[in-house]
């Protein structure tokens, strides 16, 4: 399909896309590791079988890889035409949710619709096209964007319903989420510092006053700020998840060994995976974790940059939204299970239990999969399209110094030649 040339330019490029596979795949690995261990008890006393919640990871681990194979087939171009529709969707998801008798309610929130064996958070769904509605947005708009505050508000103002829908639900965790890679998607496009600092301002005090106009919120972060005032009542959660750190210690107790799974530490193989894996494999194994996660963040920001620098300028702002997403879901979650962050209901993305959240991260790294080879793409027809440039130029100039018309024959040209030959003898 490409020359030589071609092919020499994707050889020298480095491999982001092995690379990410390769952290996503070990993320995966590790978190399915931590969901048998911290399941097996629960899942014992809830249905009499320690592999129940297993088993349901790795089915949900089958679809997911099924769904990011099919995601993979699909090129940016689509996922760009289809922007405007997939933000529709995703309203209609939100609005879905909260109609009574639809929404599933666990914990006080509705966030789940319930399609027989399976259940979708809804929430998950909509990240994943509001990012790619902003990022066809910002390739369609990138001028006015720059330029005119209103170009640069308008994206803010279409999605202030979804955060309404959002917080209704409610779901502030998903807000923070989606907020903060859309604002990094609009500062990386270069809009205007002052006009961007001015409305994270706003967004911040809007943030702010949401917080303490809400009084389970407000509880939340009370608990937060001293979880020992109340560490049987909205401080219990975040008090054991400290025991479990703290058991933890250098080097854990062992794989299975945690104490706190056994009843201890509510939601143990979900949002607080994490303390499981600080208690079981302590300092040391939260650092591998870590790690990984700050990598696979650094390789999807060198893949948005190499597709930027390849004007595949929709890849390129996908791959940034996708990335602060993914690390600042994962941030949140491990700064809540430590107690640096008040509690959230996020999961920790490859790793959590949870269908909804399994899937849409594999189809995460899918979309950037796509785009890391449409970039290599784009560089080979560039590579292309410059050497045809210059062997057309070459040719040019061979036949303005050549006197012979070289598209002319051979049988043409030496006759030309002799008749030249006894004109001049003359």
């Amino acid at each position: 399909m490409f020359n030589s040339s071609s092919r020499n330019i994707m050889m020298s490029q480095p491999n982001l896309g092995l690379w990410l596979l390769l952290t996503a795949v070990t993320l995966a690995s590790v978190g399915l590791v931590m969901v048998a261990s911290a399941s097996m008890d629960v899942s014992e006393r809830l249905v009499g079988n320690p592999f129940h919640f297993l088993q349901r990871h790795l089915i949900y681990l089958t679809m997911a890889f099924l769904c990011a194979g099919l995601t993979y087939q699909i090129s940016l171009n689509v996922w760009q035409k289809t922007g405007g529709i997939l933000l529709v969707f995703a309203y209609v998801l939100l609005i879905v949710v909260l109609i009574p008798g639809v929404g599933r309610n666990v914990n006080g929130s509705t966030r789940w619709i319930s399609f027989g064996l399976i259940t979708i958070q809804v929430s998950e769904i909509a990240k994943v096209c509001v990012l790619a509605y902003v990022a066809g947005y910002l390739v369609r708009r990138n001028t006015e964007v720059r330029e005119k505050f209103w170009g640069f508000i308008k994206p803010v103002l279409v999605l202030s319903g979804m955060i309404v829908l959002l917080l209704k639900e409610p779901d502030f965790g998903a807000v923070v989420v989606i907020m903060s890679a859309v604002f990094g998607m609009l500062f990386l496009a270069g809009v205007k510092f002052s006009q961007y600092m001015l409305a994270l301002s706003l967004s911040i005090c809007a943030g702010a006053a949401m917080i303490f106009s809400s009084e389970y919120r407000m509880q939340r972060l009370i608990a937060y700020l001293d979880p020992w005032s109340d560490q049987f009542g909205s401080g219990y959660q975040l008090v054991q998840s400290l025991i479990a750190f703290g058991r933890g210690d250098l080097t854990g107790v062992g794989l299975g060994n945690s104490i706190q799974k056994l009843y201890y530490l509510p939601e143990a193989h979900t949002d607080f995976v994490f303390a499981v894996l600080a208690e079981e494999f302590g300092l040391i194994g939260n650092l591998f974790v870590i790690g990984l996660y700050l990598f696979l963040v650094v390789v999807i920001l060198c893949i948005g940059r190499a597709a930027e620098k390849a004007k595949v300028l929709f890849g390129a702002y996908m791959a940034y939204g996708l990335g602060i997403m993914i690390g600042l879901q994962a941030f949140v979650n491990i700064g809540v299970s430590s107690g640096l962050l008040p509690t959230k209901g996020l999961t920790l993305p490859l790793m959590s239990y949870g269908g909804s959240s399994l899937i849409v991260s594999a189809v995460i790294i899918a979309i950037l999969l796509r785009i890391d080879k449409e970039t290599q793409w784009a560089l080979c027809v560039a590579e292309e399209s410059k050497t045809k440039k210059k062997a057309k130029k070459r040719k040019s100039s061979s036949e303005l110094n050549d006197p012979i018309d070289s598209k002319t024959s051979p049988n043409e040209q030496r006759s030309w030649f002799s008749q030249w030959k006894r004109g001049k003898a003359a």
